[in-house]
């Protein structure tokens, strides 16, 4: 199922991510939608008292409200570590505006953090002056994900932080609906050295051939790496049990349940899980080898949203090498950039059903990722 007037679905996927660097692929988003768009306030003080899990569950937590909302109808979206962005049609805005309002609750009644969030018009994107397209890339033959550019989904994203296009949270004790989202695999250790999160954005009175240019050189050059960087290994993430997210998952679908009840429910839940994974056994049609591997295939680790974002395992070398485009692209008034060396990555999941391959996978640097590469490009 599509949205009513079935934009995006009509979009074709592209399964080549090099050639969006062209952006030749990417459609006017229609006038009449709506930018959602929501952040932890503070995300970078949140990180460095070690609670990058939490910050990455309730930028995960934005999407999983609204793909729920939707009831399985597709959603352009984008997982920027500490928040999300999407896009969606007028009909939908209702449903939108509720799910933001109770995340933002939610966000703050279980995991003590601030969250802001906005609804902005398209319209009003195109008016200032910027412009809003999309197009598919399909990570694998069971997932696609949105990429935007334009600078739109930017300039929503500093009208919210001013204060503009504000959606309040809703009343206490409103839950949102995040069945799905969980954080129960075991971070991922460098493989080849450092995960590196990049943040890669046009100045904005650039030329964009400017920006494609480098866009392309760094593409190409991760592509030199095993999997072009991928961080999760081809046969799935490890897991572990009890798993890490363990109690941000009992936050997440507690319900009108207490919190203590969940828990003890998912050790239950995530002990056979563990005992599957770890024999290899199948139980019913699912079959945990050929899940894990669509982990890795369904992962979200590279993408474009108003700019390049990647998270890559990456050995010294090659860090040296994407700097020095980075440097040289920088000193000629073409990008901004920021990046941010960690050991490890993280995978924070949506997942509909295990009996399908629709699964979804955010990844972000498991010590502040995404959050800290971009804070590093505003200090530029």
């Amino acid at each position: 199922m599509g949205n009513d007037d079935g934009f995006y679905d009509r979009l074709p996927p592209q399964s080549d991510f090099a050639a969006l660097v062209d952006q030749d692929g990417f459609a006017p988003v229609p006038g009449d939608w709506l930018v959602g768009t929501a952040d932890i306030v503070g995300s970078t003080a949140e990180i460095a008292k070690g609670r990058y899990k939490a910050v990455n569950m309730a930028g995960a937590a934005v999407i999983s409200a609204m793909l729920n909302a939707l009831e399985g109808r597709r959603l352009p979206f984008v997982f920027g570590g500490d928040g999300a962005s999407f896009a969606i049609a007028p009909q939908d805005a209702p449903l939108a505006r509720d799910a933001l309002a109770a995340v933002r609750r939610w966000t703050e009644a279980d995991l003590g953090m601030s969250m802001r969030a906005a609804l902005v018009p398209v319209s009003d994107i195109r008016a200032a002056g910027h412009d809003l397209r999309v197009a598919r890339f399909a990570a694998s033959q069971g997932v696609d994900y949105a990429m935007f550019s334009g600078g739109g989904m930017a300039w929503a994203e500093a009208r919210m932080k001013a204060g503009g296009y504000a959606v309040p949270p809703a009343p206490e004790g409103t839950q949102p609906d995040l069945a799905g989202l969980s954080c129960r695999w075991s971070n991922l250790r460098a493989r080849n050295g450092l995960i590196l999160s990049l943040v890669v954005q046009p100045e904005p009175r650039a030329d964009p051939l400017a920006f494609a240019r480098v866009a392309r050189q760094v593409v190409e050059i991760a592509g030199h790496l095993s999997r072009a960087g991928h961080p999760i290994p081809v046969a799935g993430p490890g897991v572990g049990w009890p798993p890490p997210g363990l109690s941000l998952e009992a936050q997440a679908s507690h319900g009108r349940s207490s919190h203590l009840r969940r828990k003890l429910a998912l050790l239950v839940q995530t002990l056979l899980a563990w005992a599957l994974f770890r024999t290899g056994l199948r139980l019913g049609g699912f079959e945990p080898s050929a899940y894990a591997a669509q982990v890795s295939a369904n992962a979200d680790f590279r993408k474009f949203d108003d700019g390049l974002k990647m998270t890559l395992d990456c050995d010294r070398s090659t860090r040296d090498r994407i700097v020095a485009v980075l440097e040289a692209a920088e000193r000629a008034g073409a990008i901004r950039y920021g990046l941010h060396e960690q050991d490890e990555a993280l995978v924070t999941c949506y997942v509909p059903s295990v009996q399908q391959d629709d699964h979804v996978h955010f990844v972000d640097g498991a010590a502040g990722g995404y959050t800290r590469a971009a804070a590093r490009l505003k200090s530029r």
